[in-house]
């Protein structure tokens, strides 16, 4: 089995320690036309090769996965670079974001099988002129439920799938709607094992992390670090329940990072929040790409996770996600 990479097929043997929710640069529709918006790419492109540098040289990690929507500044050519450069291996992947912040008004009326046409496109030709082709879809939803417009771009992720058999990954607003993607993944004729149902740790409930796991879907605890989401001592708690429950082949672990943006940020934030994100700049913002590492692990092993479950969810679970692999029978330390 291989798996596209942002500089070509690799075994998926090859795919080694993975983040599979992080994300060099971001820029949301509209701030292209902020004039006071800066953007310097060579300078983006630097500080995104000295984070992935370091995570491969001091962490081990072999592999990135980049799950930019396509209308979020999306830019494969730096993602190629930044591989190049870093010798981190970079999956990206082809989809849209949710209707409130994303889906462009050219996309929104064409019909389904155009926009699986054009997914299909990405993932077998190649995005644009680049020659990168994605190697995983991306669907977003909104909060409280999947809205009707969503509905039809993850019907054409459907259809995507079962035409490539890449799997898909996706974004929940605040840990909301899992199980409803899931529903609609199964109406769409998508094995359950074939989606990462993405931003799960958003929500406290550990009866909404059983739904999704139960329902036989990858569960993202892929927000490791944003308390602006949810507190970590609530992620750690909750992801040590479901190894202990014997999941531990279904959890995915990653940060939802971001190397450099666009313009201001996508939501009005508190002054409290502005000050949190002065300080983490402060302090030299690439410590935020290692943070998992250095701070939420070790609430992990505290919880009773070993170093053993650690290293299978890193490395076992990504590369069983890309393989399509059957999930193994449920383990119980």
């Amino acid at each position: 089995m291989m798996v596209e990479t942002v500089t070509g097929r690799i075994p998926v043997e090859s795919l080694g320690r993975t983040l599979m929710h992080e994300h060099l640069f971001i820029a949301f529709p509209g701030s292209w036309f902020d004039p006071l918006a800066k953007y310097d790419r060579a300078e983006i492109i630097e500080e995104a090769v000295r984070r992935l540098i370091r995570l491969r040289t001091e962490y081990g990690v072999r592999t990135l996965v980049d799950p930019c929507p396509i209308e979020l500044g999306r830019d494969v050519t730096i993602m190629k670079e930044v591989s190049e450069k870093s010798g981190v291996q970079i999956v990206c992947t082809t989809g849209f974001y949710n209707e409130e912040r994303g889906l462009p008004y050219y996309w929104r009326v064409r019909t389904v099988d155009e926009i699986a046409d054009l997914y299909i496109r990405e993932i077998t030709r190649g995005i644009g002129d680049t020659g990168v082709k994605a190697g995983a879809l991306k669907v977003s939803t909104s909060a409280p439920a999947v809205t009707e417009q969503e509905r039809k771009f993850l019907a054409a992720a459907c259809i995507a799938e079962k035409a490539t058999g890449v799997p898909i990954i996706t974004h929940t607003t605040y840990g909301c709607a899992g199980p409803q993607q899931q529903q609609l993944f199964a109406t769409g004729g998508v094995a359950p094992h074939r989606c990462l149902i993405g931003h799960c740790c958003a929500n406290p409930d550990h009866a909404y992390h059983r739904r999704v796991v139960e329902g036989g879907s990858y569960i993202g605890f892929d927000q490791i670090g944003m308390d602006l989401y949810q507190r970590d001592d609530v992620r750690a708690d909750n992801l040590a329940k479901l190894v202990h429950a014997g999941y531990r082949a279904q959890v995915i672990m990653s940060m939802d990072r971001i190397c450099g943006w666009l313009g201001k940020s996508s939501r009005p934030l508190t002054a409290d929040q502005i000050a949190k994100i002065e300080h983490l700049k402060s302090q030299g913002l690439h410590q935020a790409y290692t943070y998992m590492f250095t701070d939420f692990i070790p609430m992990l092993y505290a919880r009773g996770v070993s170093q053993a479950d650690i290293v299978s969810i890193l490395e076992d679970n990504p590369r069983r996600f890309f393989a399509g692999e059957v999930l193994p029978d449920k383990q119980t330390n």
